[in-house]
């Protein structure tokens, strides 16, 4: 049976981040979870340390509202550069990029309905080195095979991590 709503009110101070199955590196901090509400959405603070390569979001909306810094959305052959106190909503089903335009990276507040996300990046962290390439970058392959389950799905590059 579901909780009560009152049963699933918090407060979180600056800096802090609802607890996340597996340890996720700096820069990635979760403030609503899937679960938290009730799948309805997920919400996360995250630091762009690495390009996002093309990528479809069939199942979840991503709406991204820049905290600092400067980012760079590529959405149906047009490039958008967001600043501090812009936003942009990416409807699911269609692919699109990010990456980050300024130092230090751009740090943006992410919201997805329905939840989801916040499981695929704890089952990315979770995978570690199993679905990186023998030069460290992101398989997507693998990477797909994750994420198939959320409904998520990179188009096509490559995603390197530090």
């Amino acid at each position: 049976m579901p909780s009560a709503p009152e049963d699933r009110f918090f407060v979180l101070k600056p800096g802090e981040t609802r607890p996340t199955r597996v340890p996720l590196p700096p820069g990635f901090g979760v403030k609503v979870t899937t679960t938290d509400s009730e799948g309805r959405l997920a919400v996360l603070e995250n630091r762009l340390d690495v390009d996002i390569p093309p990528h479809v979001h069939d199942l979840m909306d991503e709406f991204v509202y820049v905290l600092e810094g400067e980012m760079e959305i590529d959405y149906r052959g047009t490039t958008h550069r967001l600043t501090a106190g812009m936003s942009a909503l990416l409807p699911h089903g269609i692919p699109h990029a990010m990456r980050n335009a300024s130092q230090p990276p751009v740090r943006a507040l992410q919201i997805s309905t329905p939840g989801g996300w916040d499981r695929f990046v704890e089952d990315m962290f979770e995978a570690g080195p199993k679905i990186r390439t023998a030069e460290g970058a992101m398989d997507l392959e693998k990477v797909n095979a994750l994420g198939e389950k959320y409904g998520m799905r990179y188009t096509r590059g490559t995603m390197a991590l530090d």
